[in-house]
């Protein structure tokens, strides 16, 4: 009579289960690397976005377009003047198309990085 409850084992108590801290790694590096993709995906957007409007000639004072200006223009990073031909429409589809790719090519990069260091497959 003098047993405690968490000192008698009985035949139907679960055993503990080990966790496999590898698998949970791996699985939050692909999600990083994921976040990470979408991130790149989101600032290539709103830069083409951009350019439609530039070239598309939106009006600058809509809200919208206000707005996707700013940050694309944050975006931009170093390639606003890479490029600088006549034609304006040309200049901001060359350097903002550029910057587009960057963040594209360069998250992915960074993603393949994250999974291959995480563990993920």
């Amino acid at each position: 009579m003098g047993e405690h409850a968490e000192e008698k084992e009985t035949a139907d108590q679960p055993t503990k289960r080990k966790v496999d801290w590898r698998a949970g790694g791996g699985r939050a590096a692909g999600i990083l690397a994921s976040v990470v993709r979408w991130a790149g995906l989101i600032f290539a957007a709103i830069l083409v976005l951009h350019v439609v409007f530039v070239i598309g000639e939106a009006n600058a004072g809509n809200g919208i377009v206000s707005f996707v200006r700013g940050w694309a223009d944050g975006l931009l990073l170093g390639f606003k003047d890479l490029f600088m031909p006549e034609d304006a429409k040309l200049r901001v589809l060359i350097n903002y198309g550029i910057a587009a790719i960057f963040w594209m090519v360069v998250t992915g990069i960074v993603a393949k990085i994250i999974r291959r260091v995480g563990g993920a497959n």
